[in-house]
């Protein structure tokens, strides 16, 4: 076993997995998984730049990260920076407070690196599944973009498009820097012509509609999965790989867009920092699953977080 400690710095959030692998049983065992809110991605599509106080946020997780690091004595770490930083006019000086604070340098890797690490992280346990006949349809709907990734045993195609929660959200659902509440119709309408645009070039290189089994991932799918649950609180162990159908997906995403900042707030299962971008991952998914057909989706909670510890394993 390899004990390896594994970063994934998106646009939304910042997530840590510990964890020992053995490749050669293909055995990924948790030591420690936690997840921070801390939006580095903060008005990119507007500005171009990483915001001051998005950079402390973020810089202020990895100080934390780094205390967890060391305390399990992990012996590889890699930290992989997705849309957010890849978009960024001042990505260097991210580079350097990552540097600076866990020693290793932040890779800026591209969508479809992305995409391979989160169908690997996805999929590996799924093998042998004859309920969930391949080929594989991996969608990660992220903060900046989303990935979607067809393949069986490995990728076969694989493409990231810039429709992710925040950005969506900050795009189509704001006004002066407040979130409507809720959105009006017409936002309702520009965001879903902007997703079924990036559906459109996502189809140029990824057979959407070939796949036989749809697995979703991130905070956006999980989310709407435990919601579907009707959980009173966020329990990963019952959200990863529950099914979640097309009609749920579609009840869930309709009460999301027109409920209140007050009314997402209380949905027990709802992390603070999601209430607000909520609303358009949902309904990422919902056009994802009217374009594919899919009459369900599989909710995973492994993902490119897993995918980057086999990486280094």
């Amino acid at each position: 076993m390899t004990r390896v400690a594994a970063i994934d710095c998106g646009t939304n959030s910042i997530r840590l997995l510990v964890a020992d692998a053995d490749p050669g049983t293909g055995e990924i065992v948790d030591l420690d998984r936690r997840m921070e809110i801390v939006r580095l991605g903060q008005d990119v599509d507007r500005t171009g730049r990483l915001a001051p106080e998005a950079l402390e946020r973020t810089f202020a997780a990895c100080r934390q990260y780094a205390d967890v690091i060391k305390a399990h004595g992990a012996e590889k770490i890699r930290f992989v920076a997705t849309s957010a930083s890849r978009d960024a006019e001042n990505r260097e000086e991210f580079v350097r407070g990552v540097v600076d604070i866990l020693g290793v340098e932040p890779e800026v890797i591209t969508g479809d690196q992305e995409a391979e690490f989160s169908f690997t992280g996805a999929t590996k346990e799924l093998a042998g599944r004859a309920d969930l006949p391949r080929p594989y349809l991996v969608v990660d709907i992220g903060g900046g973009s989303t990935e979607f990734v067809v393949g069986d045993d490995h990728v076969r195609a694989a493409r990231s498009v810039d429709i992710g929660c925040v950005r969506m959200t900050e795009r189509h659902l704001m006004r002066d820097g407040v979130v409507s509440d809720p959105p009006t119709l017409g936002q309702i309408t520009a965001i879903r012509a902007d997703i079924r645009a990036a559906l459109d070039l996502a189809e140029e290189t990824v057979p959407l509609r070939e796949a036989h089994t749809l697995v979703g991932l991130a905070g956006s799918v999980t989310t709407v999965g435990a919601i579907a649950l009707g959980l009173h609180a966020y329990d990963s162990a019952l959200i990863h790989h529950s099914r979640v159908t097309y009609e749920s997906v579609k009840r869930i995403t309709g009460e999301l867009l027109i409920s209140t900042h007050a009314e997402r707030t209380a949905i027990p299962v709802m992390h603070p920092g999601r209430v607000d971008v909520i609303a358009a991952g949902a309904l990422v998914l919902l056009e994802i699953m009217e374009r594919t057909g899919a009459s369900e989706v599989v909710v995973s909670e492994h993902d490119i977080l897993d995918g980057i510890g086999w990486s280094i394993a």
